[in-house]
């Protein structure tokens, strides 16, 4: 490999790190685990991995004699964007019955694919790609913050099993908030001593919530409580 190969491979280099950074410096600013560095890193190997797929006349084996090798770099980024699901998947993870990490799981991928586009010298597809990304990130989130808001939580309750109408009047303060509060699951918990219920209802922001919060933490059987609301 010559200096001019080298340089050559400066821009995809520097385009996969730059829009990597782009698109991770808005995770990282929601506090997600797969941020800045990880979006970086993710975008880098996809880049050099196509890189190498498309430099595959330079790699370090003898070919037959007498055959003629034809290479496929699409092998290469069919490789990359499946082996990326399983670090996609390393980043979703349930909490009740709420499934968070899915818009960090995206990011992700298209991080690789965008990734994929440098290092195949797709300059320009990479970074519109990088552009809409980080447009879709950060601009549809002030849309949406402008908008009314509404936030889906899941309410997990707790009270002595032999305490008489708690649920009915842990069903009244949900009611209360939500008339389409719907129960999930019912449980007996520490070796059956207590009953924890889990609801599924939808505030309209964070005084709702703190009133809801201050409702069940006011029901002097209630033990325990957590309102988890649904954000990835």
């Amino acid at each position: 490999m010559t200096l001019v190969d080298l340089l050559g491979l400066l821009l995809p280099v520097f385009g996969s790190v730059v829009a990597g950074g782009l698109i991770g410096l808005e995770r990282e600013w929601r506090g997600r685990a797969a941020g800045f560095r990880t979006h970086i890193l993710v975008c880098l190997a996809s880049a050099l991995l196509m890189q190498a797929a498309m430099m595959q006349g330079d790699w370090a084996f003898e070919a037959l004699p007498n055959e003629n090798i034809v290479t496929d770099p699409t092998r290469m980024a069919h490789g990359v964007l499946t082996g990326i699901g399983f670090l996609c998947a390393g980043v979703i993870f349930r909490t009740g019955f709420s499934i968070h990490g899915l818009t960090t799981a995206a990011s992700l991928w298209i991080t690789s694919a965008i990734g994929i586009l440098f290092g195949a010298g797709l300059y320009a597809l990479g970074a519109l790609g990088t552009a809409v990304t980080v447009l879709i990130l950060v601009g549809l989130r002030l849309v949406s913050a402008r908008l009314p808001t509404r936030s889906v939580i899941d309410a997990v309750v707790c009270w002595p099993r032999d305490a008489a109408d708690v649920a009915e009047a842990v069903e009244r303060v949900l009611n209360d908030m939500d008339g389409a509060a719907r129960s999930d699951r019912f449980e007996l918990v520490d070796e059956g001593r207590l009953v924890r219920r889990s609801w599924r209802l939808t505030v309209k922001g964070q005084a709702d919530l703190k009133a809801l919060a201050d409702s069940l933490g006011g029901l002097p059987d209630v033990t325990a409580y957590a309102l988890d609301p649904r954000d990835d």
